[in-house]
């Protein structure tokens, strides 16, 4: 394995190269045995390109467990990310952690040395790390910020584990009908033109589809890759993401378990910061970027607004019809018994539920939905080839 280093020789001077060793920890001995002082040690990853193993949630949130025992239990931070690099497996992972550990070594601020890496430390996991240094009880903060991932995680699971199923259906009633226009019906087509009769106009708009996808299947392709270009692009822009997230919450079926989803979020988030003693309108503002809705965005910075002139939060949540009426009743009481942490604790949870409920219902409402929308087409298709086969055999010979 080739490894890029960084280090400092006894007089004081820096030197970059690379070498080789069969391990990390083997590249590391052999630098230290030439009298270097080891400032950064990577491992070579050019020609790799898309193929550089990725950093998965699930591995912040065990590296973040370690690190709350480790701390828990009296060992400093820069050791325990020390301990934790020694065991650590992936390449990627290896050298954030790396970072890491010679940040706090230098002295920089933990949560400092977190921000240079936005894509696996959000900015929830930066504040709470933030407002334990000022606590000093970064070791309960982290144990807590591994349990709110991991619920988010769990949830994030049952979602796409409800939406995996009528996707699967989808794709094989799409893959379904393709085989049949481009393998069955052209088998039909020569008998049908031969007896030379009058065709029914379901078989005439089949046959035509079936031409179309033979004969002018690169047509077919582009307006695909269009569509799912434009798709990709439109929803990054702010007014088709607007109108997305507008049907996310609005459809049939999938629309209330999106809302339950997002307000289960927000609220654990809001309930986490305030809990760990994040400033109020902070709280609101993380509360708003992780709700990944725009309506629902809109809602927490208005909340925020109206706070900072002075507003309780329930007063702000009762002027949008998108919170429900019980859970502003829930918050106010929270607020008036000085208890508003525990109270969103307790509605996050619920909420939990909640989505679990949905994750279930959706699933049992989709699979009939799906199965008869599979028969419709398959039917619509079996019944354009029956038709002209019932003429001809009517005809007299």
């Amino acid at each position: 394995m080739t490894f890029q280093y960084r280090v400092r020789d006894p007089l004081g001077n820096v030197h970059e190269g690379e070498l080789e060793a069969p391990t990390f920890e083997a590249a590391t001995q052999q630098l230290r045995q030439d009298g270097f002082q080891v400032l950064q040690l990577d491992e070579d990853s050019a020609g790799l390109g898309l193929f550089a193993r990725r950093i998965t949630r699930g591995e912040i949130i065990y590296v973040t467990c370690q690190l709350a025992i480790m701390v828990q239990t009296g060992i400093t931070l820069s050791t325990a990310l020390g301990g934790i690099l020694d065991q650590e497996q992936n390449p990627s992972l290896r050298r954030v952690l790396m970072d890491l550990k010679r940040a706090v070594e230098s002295g920089e601020d933990f949560s400092t040395a977190l921000a240079r890496y936005p894509k696996y430390f959000d900015k929830t996991y930066i504040s709470l790390v933030r407002s334990s240094e000022a606590t000093g009880l970064l070791g309960e903060m982290l144990d807590r910020i591994a349990t709110y991932q991991r619920k988010d995680l769990e949830m994030r699971s049952k979602v796409r584990a409800a939406l995996a199923y009528p996707a699967v259906m989808l794709t094989m009633a799409v893959a379904v009908t393709i085989f049949l226009l481009t393998f069955v019906l052209p088998k039909f087509t020569p008998l049908f033109k031969r007896q030379g009769a009058q065709l029914p106009k379901p078989t005439l708009v089949m046959m035509a589809i079936s031409d179309s996808l033979l004969n002018h299947w690169y047509l077919w392709i582009a307006g695909a890759a269009i569509a799912i270009v434009g798709f990709a692009y439109g929803k990054r822009t702010p007014p088709g993401r607007q109108a997305l997230d507008w049907v996310k919450i609005n459809m049939p079926i999938l629309g209330k378990m999106f809302r339950k989803v997002t307000i289960s979020r927000s609220v654990r988030t809001l309930g986490t910061m305030i809990a760990s003693g994040v400033p109020v309108l902070e709280s609101l503002k993380l509360s708003a970027d992780v709700a990944g809705n725009y309506y629902f965005e809109k809602l927490w910075r208005d909340v925020q607004d109206r706070v900072t002139t002075g507003d309780q939060i329930w007063e702000s949540l009762a002027r949008n019809p998108l919170f429900p009426r019980v859970l502003v009743q829930m918050i106010s009481a929270g607020e008036q018994t000085g208890k508003l942490d525990d109270v969103l604790a307790k509605v996050s949870n619920y909420y939990d539920q909640e989505v679990e409920t949905s994750v279930k219902a959706v699933t049992s409402m989709v699979e009939p939905i799906m199965i008869a929308v599979m028969g419709v087409i398959i039917g619509t298709i079996a019944l354009a080839l029956l038709l002209p086969i019932f003429s001809l055999s009517k005809m007299p010979h």
